[in-house]
C-alpha cells in the first residue's frame, strides 16, 4: 500500500519567536506532517510570504488579527486553503509548558499531535 505524502502545516503568529515557533518545534521529527512557522510582522524571525501560503495544506493562526492580515494581504493565494484561528494569547515564552499544553489541547481538535517532552529545550 502506497503511503500518502505528509500534510503541510503552517503556524502563524506575530513575530515567529514564541507561539508559532513552539508549535513548529512540537512537530519536529513527526513524519505525519511537514511543518513551518512564520510571523506576520516586519520584525518577525521568518516573515510569511505568498509562497508559504501556497505551500501549506492547513494554516493555523494564533489570533484573529493574524488570520485577517493573511486574508487581506494574500487574498488570492488563500482561496481554497483551510485557515484556523486557535485564539492563543501572546502571553507565553517559547517552549513554555503551559503554551505546549494549550497548543496540544487546541490542535487536537483538527490534527494528530505528537507526544512532546515537556522538558525539551528550543
Amino acid at each position: 500500500m502506497e503511503r500518502s505524502a505528509p500534510r503541510k502545516i503552517l503556524f502563524v503568529c506575530s513575530i515567529n519567536k514564541y507561539r508559532s515557533y513552539t508549535a513548529e518545534k512540537m512537530f519536529d521529527g513527526f513524519d505525519r506532517y511537514q511543518v513551518r512557522s512564520r510571523g506576520t510582522e516586519k520584525g518577525a524571525r521568518i516573515r510569511i510570504t505568498e509562497g508559504d501560503i501556497g505551500w501549506a495544506d492547513m494554516i493555523f493562526t494564533m489570533e484573529k488579527r493574524h488570520t485577517n492580515r493573511i486574508r487581506e494581504k494574500y487574498r488570492e493565494a488563500i482561496r481554497g486553503k483551510t485557515v484556523i484561528t486557535l485564539f492563543i494569547e501572546d502571553i507565553y515564552e517559547p517552549m513554555e509548558p503551559a503554551l505546549i499544553e494549550e497548543l496540544t489541547l487546541k490542535l487536537r481538535r483538527y490534527i494528530q499531535v505528537p507526544d512532546f517532552p515537556r522538558n525539551r529545550q528550543p
